[in-house]
């Protein structure tokens, strides 16, 4: 038996398809038998019947698929996969199949081979050698896949699987990730100073302390509350004999006051005001209680000034 890396306690899986001899099949298994020792173990299964199988993931230390000479398969993506997925982490597969030099043809070509291991999982894959298919593994092939094409070598790959799981996450760390800052230390005190101004219950009953009434600091002249008039500044409005002018941070009112003169905003309470909005218009549009009745029409805006008897009437 050619050398395909199995050592002593490996738990082995033998992948075999039709027609091989059972002969040959029974001295293969016996070989590896003798490779894996008692602490090992050797299982069989038809590649026909793998993804129909139970066997659990990550079981197998090592994998061999259709190394028997008489026989030939070709490997499909989920087969490729199931080989994947019963194989240990960092376990090795081992397999051979029939290659071709022409395209679209149910036979691939080394360099699809290669690439469609890669794309089942599997790192490392590696041609280990290539020979010349013996005529019933040839027949046998031309049965299964029906390809009438030129066959031109049985090729032997060998490949890995990573060594983690399928799911399996772990921690990056990156360099330019945001850093903890350090707490700042804090300042050491000076014990006198934390003595002064500690005050514990033991220190209530000291003769030393003496405890101030806060009602008591205050007397009858700061209870009184202070005259409005008081509080105006004396010399707001002084500094200027014929004109009233307020100070420039002034604080007392007398700058609004100024300022609702100039913009005429103070309110005349004794002006009468218009409820229709047609005083304006003569008597033929006025209420029967305006006060504008019997005068005659006005501008709007326009500034009228009523006698006294009229504002007594109305």
């Amino acid at each position: 038996m050619v050398d395909v890396g199995v050592t002593s306690g490996d738990k082995v899986l033998l992948v075999w398809a039709q027609p091989s001899a059972p002969d040959a099949l029974r001295q293969y298994v016996g070989e590896l038998g003798a490779a894996t020792g008692a602490g090992g173990k050797v299982l069989l299964e038809n590649i026909d019947r793998l993804l129909l199988s139970c066997h659990s993931a990550s079981t197998f230390d090592c994998v061999l698929s259709c190394l028997l000479a008489d026989s030939s398969s070709v490997h499909s993506s989920d087969t490729l996969e199931e080989l994947a997925r019963v194989l240990k982490p960092g376990g090795k597969l081992v397999l051979d199949e029939a290659v071709t030099d022409a395209l679209g043809q149910s036979v691939r070509t080394a360099e699809k081979l290669v690439s469609t291991v890669k794309l089942s999982g599997f790192t490392s894959v590696t041609e280990l050698n290539r020979a010349e298919m013996s005529p019933e593994a040839l027949s046998a092939l031309r049965t299964a896949t029906g390809s009438q094409g030129k066959i031109l070598t049985r090729v032997r790959l060998t490949a890995s699987k990573p060594n983690y799981e399928v799911g399996s996450s772990s921690q990056i760390k990156l360099s330019f990730g945001k850093k903890t800052p350090k707490p700042a230390e804090k300042p050491v005190l000076d014990p006198n100073t934390v003595k002064m101004w500690s005050l514990s219950a033991n220190d209530i009953d000291d003769d030393d302390v003496d405890l101030v009434d806060t009602d008591a600091l205050l007397d009858e002249e700061d209870l009184k509350k202070p005259d409005p008039l008081s509080l105006k500044a004396p010399i707001c409005g002084e500094g200027a004999a014929k004109k009233k002018k307020a100070c420039k941070n002034c604080t007392c009112g007398f700058a609004e006051e100024l300022e609702e003169e100039s913009s005429g905003k103070k309110q005349q309470t004794n002006m009468p005001k218009s409820s229709c909005g047609s005083c304006y218009l003569g008597d033929a549009f006025r209420c029967a209680s305006c006060p504008y009745t019997g005068m005659p029409a006005f501008k709007p805006g326009e500034k009228i000034v009523l006698a006294n008897m009229k504002l007594t009437d109305a």
